[in-house]
């Protein structure tokens, strides 16, 4: 079964997406949060870090792989930096998906629950967008 990569700027939504995610699993996909970065004093600033989503997704490795899904801008830089860091057979196996955060990371997690290959898994996390929105 994959494993997910949650990677936000900002600590807390990583872990709250992660939080979600996981319930909608039924806790069954190893999902790990890399939000923000260590400031001076030990807390949390906004940022991403790429030394730190390497860790995580060395803490979500599966065979199977692992789908990244981020927030914004940096988010990505960092992540593809993290992924020039790894190793050549694990970076075959790992992807940089380009579903919005929340919803793809929903999706991500249902999917990766049911079994779900790396590649089906990204496919259904980036098609989130096209769902019907909601009109009033």
């Amino acid at each position: 079964m994959i494993g997910l990569v949650i990677v936000s700027h900002s600590r807390g939504l990583a872990e709250g997406v992660k939080e979600i995610a996981d319930q909608m699993a039924g806790g069954e996909v190893r999902i790990v949060a890399a939000g923000g970065l260590r400031c001076d004093d030990d807390s949390y600033c906004l940022g991403t870090d790429a030394q730190r989503i390497v860790q995580a997704i060395q803490e979500a490795w599966s065979d199977d792989g692992v789908l990244v899904l981020v927030d914004m801008g940096s988010a990505v830089l960092s992540t593809e930096m993290a992924m020039e860091m790894l190793q050549d057979g694990q970076r075959r196996r790992c992807l940089l998906s380009n579903a919005p955060l929340v919803e793809g990371a929903i999706v991500a997690a249902l999917q990766a629950s049911l079994g779900q290959s790396l590649e089906e898994v990204n496919q259904a996390a980036e098609l989130v967008h096209t769902y019907p929105k909601v009109t009033r």
